[in-house]
């Protein structure tokens, strides 16, 4: 709890004792309106002055005018009846206000307990980074001053400030500020680094890619601090209604108040008027929109902050209502249900080469002649072989663009390729399904070695939580071939697959799909890659891979998966789902006792205490339900 909500607390805790107290004072006419002031204004002065601060600025009609001129009424109406000889009004025109704080603290508690979720983010932002001088002592420096290439040290119990790639030493990162996982993930020399992990164990040494400015933590504080500005409809509903509801009861409740103590008037009967003055008054407390006005942001806030605690970033109220919509989802393969990182899966030498190579010679082979490529089968290549690679043993290398590497290899002519390669060189072959690197030796085909796009183990179970949160059809658009991809959308359970496109056609497929679904429903693509931008902004909502994805998908996204982890896009329709379905409680319910004690209190009926039930009262509980937001079952 804040200092400002601490010291609300005590202002609450004052004027509550000295209302009970005061019902115990033998006292009545003027003094006992006195006496009464002091917990009024004790309780009500900042709501007093905001409504005159309004009513200056012209921004008359809003719940703090709603509670002064209730209160102030029925305090005046108070000082009336003690003049005739009846019992005022006080203790309610002071428990309408205490209350009305009441609901005031429940809703600052609530909204730091969400906004606690987000802040949280905040933490990660580094201080410093440390640079090395030429005697080898450590400088802090302000990270923005680091440029890119530059090598920054990182000690254990520090934060990464910029993202990079480790040159020396080894650790253990704590990633759960940025993708909510608990589970340390390991790097060493080599690996990418992102910023905002601390660094638990071991000493990093790493090259900087990006400045501060382009670096993860960066990016994400921009999308939390700016996650507030895109509304949703229902909280700009709210926000038009509010604006026409609170002049429209204002109006009614002076109706109320003048048009009947007018025909008593006429009729002969005076005195009446006071009875139709309590029921306007009373009117106004019940009308006051507070949970409609209070609560509906704070559920939308509080799931965007669920949602951020478990590595889910969401740029905008708008994109969490329009999630629990979705009905379409389209993935892109490479880095989003696949880890883009080819390993070899296979080696199958050929009939006649088994005994003769083995797999182990048929796969130093292609590493050799593959040694000199930086293609990612190649590196797969060689991580598989493990062997010290002799750049000695490698002559001739010949790279032909589209098919593979010729060169030699111990004075053997060695081809390694695909399928056009062997055809070129008059080898006949038949590919299995999947990526393969034919070998050829002398001319004479020698076997292939079968590469795969390693699968992420949380996609088939993440294509299903989608099926089993409502969406009707699950899509996946790649560059790589028919075989390959049909392959990938059979294992996973996909429902259709549309194989070797271009970036251009990836749109069009995503265009292809809006048309045909309703203008309801809500059609989600999911990528990584810089070539996923285009579909990502095209899509009703993009959805980007935040850990190791492109800063273009990234920044064309409206959710961000901060830990890669597709199944996180199930959590996020959820988060919505429940979030949506607490907004409409809200609405209906708040709604529902509102008219329902505006025609008791019209008619009567309805005192000031089921005045500040259906105020305050509602308020509270539309406050508490909203806070139901903030929970999240992974």
């Amino acid at each position: 709890m804040t200092q400002k909500q601490k010291k609300m607390l005590c202002r609450i805790i004052v004027s509550a004792v000295l209302m009970v107290g005061l019902h115990f004072v033998p006292v009545e006419g003027y003094p006992r309106f006195l006496l009464y002031l002091v917990p009024y204004l004790i309780i009500g002065y900042d709501i007093l002055r905001k409504a005159f601060l309004g009513i200056v600025h012209g921004k008359i009609f809003d719940e703090n005018f709603l509670m002064a001129v209730a209160t102030v009424g029925a305090m005046l109406l108070g000082v009336y009846n003690e003049s005739q000889g009846m019992e005022g009004e006080f203790a309610e025109g002071v428990a309408v206000m205490l209350f009305y704080q009441i609901g005031e603290l429940f809703q600052a508690v609530a909204v730091g307990k969400s906004r606690k979720n987000i802040s949280a983010l905040m933490d990660i932002r580094p201080d410093y980074a440390n640079v090395e001088r030429e005697d080898g002592s450590l400088e802090q420096v302000d990270p923005e001053d680091v440029e890119v290439g530059r090598v920054i040290v990182v000690q254990p119990g520090e934060k990464v400030p910029i993202d990079g790639v480790v040159v020396d030493g080894s650790s253990s990162l704590n990633t759960s500020a940025l993708t909510g996982e608990s589970v340390p993930r390991e790097v060493c020399a080599g690996e990418e680094v992102i910023s905002g992990c601390v660094n638990i164990s071991g000493l990093l040494h790493i090259r900087t890619t990006k400045e501060f400015g382009e670096s993860t933590v960066s990016k994400i504080l921009d999308l939390v601090e700016n996650s507030s500005m895109k509304k949703a409809r229902t909280e700009n509903f709210i926000t038009k209604f509010a604006k026409y509801y609170t002049p429209a009861v204002c109006g009614s409740a002076l109706a109320l108040a003048v048009v009947p103590s007018v025909v008593n008037l006429i009729m002969g009967n005076p005195a009446g008027w006071s009875i139709w003055v309590i029921r306007a008054l009373t009117f106004l407390v019940i009308s006051c929109p507070c949970a409609l006005v209070i609560s509906i942001p704070l559920s939308f806030f509080g799931g965007i902050g669920g949602a951020s605690s478990c590595g889910i970033l969401v740029k905008g109220s708008n994109y969490l209502e329009a999630l629990a919509k979705t009905k379409y989802v389209m993935f892109d393969k490479t880095g989003t249900l696949t880890k883009g990182v080819f390993c070899v899966t296979g080696i199958f030498p050929a009939g006649g080469f088994g005994e003769e190579l083995g797999e182990g010679k048929l796969l130093e082979l292609a590493a050799h002649v593959e040694s000199y490529s930086t293609h990612p089968i190649s590196k797969s290549l060689k991580e598989a072989y493990g062997g010290e690679i002799s750049p000695g043993r490698v002559t001739e290398v010949e790279e032909i663009g589209g098919h593979g590497v010729t060169a030699s290899v111990d004075g053997a002519k060695v081809a390694v390729g695909n399928k056009k390669l062997m055809e070129k060189l008059g080898i006949l072959v038949d590919s299995p399904e999947g990526t393969v690197v034919h070998v050829a030796v002398e001319g004479t085909y020698a076997g292939y070695i079968l590469i795969s796009d390693v699968v992420k183990e949380q996609s088939a179970e993440a294509v299903a939580a989608l099926k089993a949160a409502g969406v009707k059809r699950t899509v996946m658009l790649t560059g790589d071939g028919k075989k390959a991809a049909e392959q990938v959308a059979k294992q996973l359970g996909l429902d259709e697959v549309k194989s070797e496109l271009l970036p251009a056609d990836k749109v069009a497929a995503v265009e292809e799909l809006l048309a045909q679904k309703s203008p309801k429903e809500r059609l989600v693509f999911v990528g990584d890659g810089i070539n996923d931008a285009p579909v990502l902004s095209r899509a009703d909502i993009g959805v980007a891979m935040g850990a190791l994805g492109s800063d273009a998908a990234i920044e064309a996204a409206d959710v961000v998966l901060m830990d890669d982890n597709p199944m996180k896009l199930a959590l996020a329709m959820r988060i919505s789902q429940k979030c949506l379905r607490i907004v409409y409680e809200n609405i209906v319910f708040a709604l529902g006792v509102k008219a329902l004690c505006l025609g008791l209190g019209a008619l009567g009926i309805a005192n000031m205490w089921i005045a500040i039930f259906a105020d305050v009262g509602v308020m509270v509980l539309a406050v508490l339900n909203a806070v139901r937001c903030l929970k999240v079952k992974a």
